[in-house]
């Protein structure tokens, strides 16, 4: 049964810190002025409205045609699209596991949420995605999609109530049955999606009981959650200003840490399932180390991939923090205006451990060499990529090909660069240097993308509408065309073996 839609929203609430992040929906309203106004303030103010009103209309018009123009070129920049329309918008969106291999598709498990405004629960949503192979779905199919219908490509399969908004969702790369959630409290949950029942959320209905509860942060941690790549550890940053690193190995059986199905996170006297409001009754562990040195909110934390005790940080004071759970609890590394303005994001490369990328509301993404962090005992970045025209919200690096990474951000634009291009432009262009595609698919705030480590260069990626539409939110499955990522001389081969075809074709044609 469908969730009814979020009613019309009130404006002029207070914004808070978080908010203009761009994470939560934000009222609105045709609320009337109050104030009572002399006949020449009235003028005015008329006046006023009117020339923003003509301003909002050039805008709205403008981001129009640029959505127009861009889905009139996905049948020649995308090998395959889905558009998925969301009742609630999803602050977060992750591949889970492979699930089988058919002829034309894939199915793999995706993580989402759903947030709501209290008139029904926030929910914690397992779905089943059908990822269609390379090369398979026909051009115009995928540009005739219904911006307001659901995909047929993604099916609802669980439903796990949770206990507050779902900030953020992350995978537990050992055995991504495994997520943890982030939500307006201190506490990471931990939840063994396989083993928990299906919920129905309806207005009254208790939360589920997460399957492990992580304590050790003082104060609200929202946003800064990773799951470490070679251990089964979990690290997490806060409104505390701190850094926390759990190790769950003591609740995990060697059923759940393998590849195989079966087996819980926790120890066998606790129950997965419905549980209350009180999410403390639920087993709890507490910290292997709480790490101190930011000055203000983390923001977002990840993992050495070749070491569970590396890891590092970003946050609101603007600085890039490396950590070396060996050497004590304070910075091994401190990066200081890393940007010109808060953190937002950071990813540590897969394929080269000395590559750290940042993200931050200065719009920039910025490319760290962790052998030479700063320079003058400011951050000395070995790149700059400026191509976001508002706060860069999540920046990952492509598991397909060392040199590529992608960004998204606050002006609905996901955007996929290629380091080992800067610089190598011969001809004028007035793309940024690095950029070689740009998802424009997004009417609104892209809050969340994560590649897709089964199916090579494909993408899901989610925007909060909240801005554009007054609610709900899109999620997008989508592929770029091979031809754009391939060598030059491997896709100028095939177009010249492909023209050869055609002529042949139409020199049979005319005898």
């Amino acid at each position: 049964m469908d969730t009814p839609p979020p009613p019309q929203q009130q404006q002029g609430s207070v914004v808070k810190k978080k908010e203009t992040r761009g994470r939560k929906p934000k009222p609105k309203t045709n609320d009337q002025s109050q104030q009572t106004k002399t006949p020449k303030e009235g003028k005015k103010s008329q006046q006023q409205q009117h020339h923003h009103q003509q301003q909002q209309q050039h805008h709205h018009l403008t981001s129009e045609d640029k959505y127009n123009h861009w889905k009139s070129v996905v049948p020649v920049l995308y090998d395959w699209l889905a558009n998925h329309n969301l009742v609630w918008p999803s602050l977060s969106c992750r591949w889970g596991p492979h699930l089988d291999h058919a002829t034309q598709k894939n199915r793999q498990r995706l993580y989402l949420s759903e947030q709501t405004d209290g008139s029904v629960p926030n929910t914690l949503v397992i779905a089943n995605c059908e990822v269609v192979k390379p090369r398979v779905a026909a051009a115009e199919h995928i540009s005739q999609f219904n911006e307001e219908a659901r995909s047929p490509f993604v099916k609802k399969y669980k439903t796990i109530i949770h206990p507050g908004e779902v900030n953020r969702i992350r995978e537990l790369p050992q055995n991504s049955k495994i997520v943890a959630t982030h939500t307006d409290s201190p506490d990471v949950l931990i939840w063994d999606v396989e083993a928990q029942p299906n919920r129905h959320a309806v207005l009254g209905a208790t939360s589920s009981r997460p399957d492990l509860i992580l304590t050790g942060h003082q104060d609200n941690a929202e946003f800064a959650l990773a799951m470490c790549p070679t251990e089964p550890y979990v690290l997490s940053g806060g409104k505390d200003r701190s850094v926390v690193l759990w190790s769950i190995e003591d609740h995990i059986t060697s059923a759940a840490t393998s590849s195989k199905s079966g087996g819980s996170i926790i120890k066998q006297n606790a129950k997965s399932g419905e549980g209350n409001d009180k999410t403390a009754n639920g087993p709890s562990v507490g910290p292997r180390g709480i790490y101190h040195g930011h000055e203000d909110t983390v923001e977002d934390v990840t993992f050495c991939p070749s070491s569970a005790q590396e890891f590092c940080s970003v946050g609101d004071d603007s600085c890039l923090m490396l950590w070396d759970a060996r050497i004590g609890t304070s910075p091994a590394v401190k990066v200081e205006k890393a940007h010109n303005a808060d953190l937002h994001c950071v990813d540590w490369s897969p394929h080269d451990v000395n590559l750290i990328l940042t993200g931050s509301a200065d719009n920039s993404v910025r490319m760290f060499d962790r052998r030479n962090l700063t320079s003058n005992g400011v951050g000395s970045p070995i790149h700059k990529f400026e191509g976001h025209k508002a706060a860069v919200l999540c920046v990952q690096w492509s598991p397909d090909k060392s040199s590529v990474f992608g960004s998204s951000a606050e002006d609905g634009l996901l955007n996929i660069w290629d380091f080992e291009k800067v610089g190598n432009n011969t001809e004028q262009s007035s793309a940024p240097p690095g950029l070689f595609f740009q998802h424009a698919g997004h009417r609104d705030k892209v809050v969340d993308f994560h590649w897709n480590a089964y199916d090579p260069w494909t993408i899901v990626s989610v925007s909060d509408d909240c801005q554009s539409t007054g609610g709900g939110g899109t999620l997008q499955i989508w592929r770029m065309s091979d031809f754009l990522y391939r060598p030059e001389e491997e896709v100028l081969a095939e177009l010249e073996s492909f023209k050869s075809h055609v002529e042949a074709c139409a020199s049979i044609s005319e005898k």
